[in-house]
């Protein structure tokens, strides 16, 4: 689950940010260094954002695979704070109408609990989707995350069950409300989808044995959970492991 802050367009949070992070920042914020992306060729790229993050986290990440021929389907997601039951419905419709309009099905990338979220799309709809890349996605148990993430989860969770607008109520994490999307979570991956998992030994905010399903091919980066989303070496290796 990702804490990133509000973010400007090219995703530097706006508040100062870890060393490492501010390291990944600078590694892609020169456009003329970008590594070379992966073919599009016209088809439509989604990018789901994490916890608490919005399309801007990943606008530098879309920009490079824009550049690689990809077109750019945006979720529409603010926050990635809404019940996930809801947001992927929304996704889905998104989607449909990306892949009418290119005739091909998209690639997806999710960052933390917007992977997660793009795990249940393609087990929903597989017949949307290519390919599916996480980015540091507790994809094994939604709640393997540090413990200094955890006030940000119950404070969401409390001021959901409130009756808040845009926030999952403590029903979406363990009741009825989700629970079907909780099933696609843990359901066999579709084996039409390619499935590629980036993780990090030292992921700050998710437990990175959770982001190992054993349906994905898996790719261990040395990158921060902030971070996987505009950091080169994640760049580089998403080039290398994606099906040309």
């Amino acid at each position: 689950m990702s804490t990133d802050a509000a973010v400007p367009r090219f995703g530097l949070p706006l508040v100062s940010p870890p060393p490492r992070v501010l390291r990944e920042w600078l590694s892609t914020r020169d456009q003329s260094g970008w590594p070379v992306p992966p073919s599009g060729e016209g088809r439509p790229v989604m990018l789901i954002p994490g916890f608490m993050a919005g399309d801007a986290s990943l606008t530098r990440m879309a920009l490079w695979l824009r550049t690689g021929g990809f077109r750019l389907a945006r979720s529409g997601i603010t926050w990635n704070t809404a019940c996930m039951q809801r947001t992927i419905a929304d996704l889905e419709v998104r989607l449909e109408r990306a892949v009418a309009e290119t005739g091909q099905p998209a690639l997806l990338v999710g960052q933390s609990r917007g992977g997660s979220i793009g795990r249940a799309l393609a087990v929903l709809r597989p017949d949307l989707i290519s390919a599916l890349v996480t980015l540091g996605s507790p994809l094994l148990d939604q709640l393997a995350v540090k413990p200094r993430v955890w006030p940000s989860i119950a404070t969401v969770g409390v001021l959901g069950t409130l009756g808040l607008p845009g926030m999952f109520s403590l029903d979406c994490v363990r009741g009825q409300c989700c629970a079907g999307v909780r099933t696609a979570m843990q359901a066999p991956f579709p084996k039409t989808v390619e499935f590629i998992s980036f993780y990090s030994r030292s992921d700050e905010v998710v437990r990175w044995e959770a982001c190992l399903d054993p349906a994905a091919t898996l790719v261990e980066v040395e990158a921060s959970h902030i971070g996987m989303g505009m950091a080169r070496e994640v760049w580089t290796a998403l080039k290398s492991a994606l099906p040309a």
